[in-house]
Formats: structure tokens, C-alpha cells, sequence
């Protein structure tokens, strides 16, 4: 007698695949104004994000600071933490985040082209040219030395792919992809129409072209689940920069 109780969880995503597919190509076909249409596709992934990520990851479009006032690019999406960031700045509805409470920033296109792509790893570098700090924690009333900082993962998202081949085979992402070094590093896209990508060990691993939003997803949560929780923000080096010293 089968098991009616198994879920497929395949054949879940496969179906949420087909929904945000249809998402955005009726924005695309039916959007004209291009930064409208940019502003419905980040959205779509957005939500995406929200419902489907654990609750301890908050999501946004953001502009991320450090303590010496530094600015990045405007972030279509960032996943950061909210329950230990000690301060979000809202200035007329634009959202400002210190760059410590940043797991990951994602660019959100149309489509994936060798322009699309090192605009993405612009923006990244953006983000990752930014001075984080970390200051000691107390717990259960020992004091802990400030733990090692990560790199922020930097990732592309998109709905088509516009080289002549799949992006697994295709030499001009190759070539492009393989330019975007340091802090223009790239460490995971998706294309729905085509296929989704993380960078493993420093090589790249390509999902197949069915499965591109549960292995992005999945393999997303995992490089998130080794970054552990971000880390304690030094307070002081913000309060330093303040006229207030007493």
C-alpha cells in the first residue's frame, strides 16, 4: 500500500517555478516603462524571498552604509538581519542598512547578458568595498573575542537568458563570468528559463534546466546556514564619528 502522506517536494517548486515564470513574463510583456518593469520583478522575487526563507532573514531593497558613512549602490534585494541590527535608518521610504547586518545582496534583471552581469558584480563590490566591523560579545556572562567577519554573498536573478547557448555551455558567460574576481565575485545566480548557478569551492555548479529555482533556493539556504548569524556591530566605531562624546 503506497505512502499517500509524501509530499513531492520536486514537483512543489517545480509548479512556484512555473508561477513566478508567469509572473514575470507578464511583466515583461505588458510592463513598457522600463524602471516599472524593473520595480515588478524585483518585487516578485522579493516575495518570493519572504514567503519562503526562514523568518530569522529580513528582506529589502536597500542602500547599505558603514560606520564612516559610506554608501553602496541602491540594492534591488538584500537579505539582512533584523532581531540583532541595532538600528535601520527609513528616509522618505529608502531603506538604510549598516553593511554588518548583510547576509547577501541580490541585482534583479530580465535577463542574463555579459552587460547585466558585470553591472551585478559592480553593484556587489559596492557593497563589499564597505568597512565592517565586529565588536566582542558577553554570553551567559563570559565575554567572547569578536568573531571573524564573512564576505557578503553577491548574486544575480533573472528570467532569460540571452547567449545563444545555456549558460553551462555557453564560452562568452565563461569568459565573462570568469573576469569577475575579488570583491566583482559573483557567488550564485538564477535564470529561470534557463538554469541556476553557485560557485562551490571555486568552481561553478549548474543545476539542470527544470530545476532552476529549488537548486537556487536550496543551495542559497545552505551558503546562508554557513554564514551563521551576523556579527555584533562595534557600536563605538558609529559613536565615534558622532560630535557627542560624553
Amino acid at each position: 500500500m503506497g505512502n499517500n502522506n509524501k509530499i513531492d517536494m520536486k514537483n512543489l517548486f517545480l509548479g512556484l517555478q512555473k508561477s513566478m515564470k508567469e509572473d514575470l513574463e507578464l511583466i515583461r510583456e505588458n510592463v513598457p516603462h522600463e524602471p516599472t518593469k524593473g520595480d515588478g520583478s524585483e518585487n516578485v522575487w522579493i516575495g518570493f524571498f519572504e514567503k519562503y526563507l526562514p523568518k530569522r532573514y529580513s528582506v529589502a531593497k536597500a542602500i547599505i552604509i558603514d560606520f564612516e558613512g559610506n554608501r553602496s549602490d541602491a540594492m534591488d534585494i538584500v537579505i539582512f538581519d533584523k532581531q540583532y541590527t541595532p538600528f535601520i535608518l527609513n528616509k522618505k521610504g529608502v531603506i538604510y542598512l549598516p553593511v554588518e547586518s548583510v547576509y547577501a545582496v541580490f541585482e534583479a534583471k530580465q535577463d542574463i547578458s555579459k552587460f547585466n552581469l558585470e553591472y551585478a558584480a559592480d553593484k556587489i563590490e559596492s557593497v563589499r568595498v564597505l568597512k565592517q566591523t565586529s565588536a566582542p560579545i558577553v554570553a551567559r556572562g563570559i565575554s567572547k573575542k569578536a568573531a571573524k567577519l564573512f564576505e557578503i554573498m553577491g548574486g544575480i536573478l533573472c528570467l532569460e537568458n540571452t547567449w545563444a547557448d545555456s549558460i553551462e555551455n555557453s564560452k562568452p558567460f565563461s569568459d565573462c563570468y570568469s573576469n569577475l574576481n575579488g570583491l566583482k565575485k559573483v557567488n550564485i545566480g538564477c535564470v529561470l528559463n534557463d538554469k541556476s548557478f553557485v560557485l562551490d569551492k571555486k568552481t561553478l555548479k549548474y543545476s539542470t534546466s527544470n530545476e532552476s529555482l529549488i537548486f537556487f533556493f536550496l543551495k542559497f539556504v545552505l551558503e546562508l546556514q554557513k554564514l551563521g548569524t551576523v556579527r555584533a556591530i562595534d557600536l563605538n566605531k558609529y559613536i565615534s564619528q558622532l560630535d557627542s562624546q560624553n
